[in-house]
C-alpha cells in the first residue's frame, strides 16, 4: 500500500521569480507543513507574511528542565499567530514537537523570571498563569484581556512559586476526569483558543 504523499513535488517551470520563493523548494519539491499558499516560500518570507497579521496574545513557557512540551507549545502558538513566544529559564530546548514551527515565530529567551516580568511589566502586558492551583480562577469565567501572556510550568513540577506570584492572576481549565491535569502541551492549545474565542473570533 503506498503511502500518502506529503506536501507538493518540484514546481513547474517558469518558475515565478518573486523573492518570496526558495528556489531549493522550487526544484525540489516542498515537504513541510504548511498551508498552501505558503508552498515554496521560504521561512523568512512565511515568518514576514505572518508578522503582518499576527495576534495581541503572547505566550510564556518556563523551561529550567528541558521540557518536550515546549515544542508542542511553540506549534500551538504558531497555528494562532501568536505575537511573541518567550522562553524563560534554559534557552536551548526540545525542538521536536515544534515541528519547525518556530522558524516561523518571534522567540524571546528570558535568563530569569524577574527579567521576563519586568519586560512584561514595561509593556503594560497582564501576565496570566494557567495551572490547577489553589485559589486559580475558573477558565470558563475568565475574561482574558487583550494584551496578554499566557503562562506555563514545565509538565510535572507546574509554575514556579516565583512565576505564581509574578503573575496578575492563576486561571485553571476546568476538568471533570480523574487525573489531576491535562498535558501543558493540551492546555496550552486549549488556553489560547478560548483567548482567540474572547478577543478575535466574531460569534455569529
Amino acid at each position: 500500500m503506498n503511502e500518502p504523499k506529503i506536501g507538493v513535488g518540484p514546481h513547474q517551470r517558469p518558475w515565478p521569480n518573486d523573492y518570496k520563493y526558495d528556489k531549493g523548494l522550487l526544484e525540489n519539491g516542498d515537504t513541510r507543513n504548511v498551508i498552501d499558499k505558503y508552498r515554496y516560500w521560504s521561512n523568512d518570507a512565511i515568518k514576514a507574511d505572518l508578522n503582518m497579521s499576527r495576534v495581541s496574545l503572547q505566550v510564556a513557557v518556563e523551561n529550567w528542565q528541558h521540557d518536550f512540551n515546549i515544542g508542542t507549545i511553540i506549534r500551538n502558538a504558531n497555528a494562532f499567530n501568536v505575537e511573541t513566544v518567550h522562553i524563560i529559564g534554559k534557552k536551548h530546548y526540545n525542538r521536536r514537537g515544534a515541528m519547525v514551527t518556530d522558524k516561523y515565530l518571534n522567540i524571546i529567551h528570558h535568563e530569569s523570571i524577574e527579567v521576563f516580568a519586568q519586560a512584561m511589566n514595561d509593556e503594560k502586558r497582564h501576565i496570566i498563569a494557567i495551572d490547577i492551583l489553589p485559589g486559580a480562577k475558573n477558565l470558563f469565567k475568565t475574561k482574558l484581556p487583550s494584551k496578554t501572556v499566557l503562562v506555563f510550568g514545565g509538565e510535572g513540577p507546574g509554575l514556579s512559586e516565583e512565576m505564581q506570584k509574578a503573575a496578575e492572576s492563576t486561571v485553571m481549565i476546568e476538568q471533570f476526569g480523574s487525573t489531576r491535569s491535562v498535558n501543558v502541551g493540551v492546555a496550552s492549545g486549549i488556553a489560547m483558543y478560548v483567548w482567540m474565542q474572547q478577543n478575535v473570533l466574531k460569534t455569529p
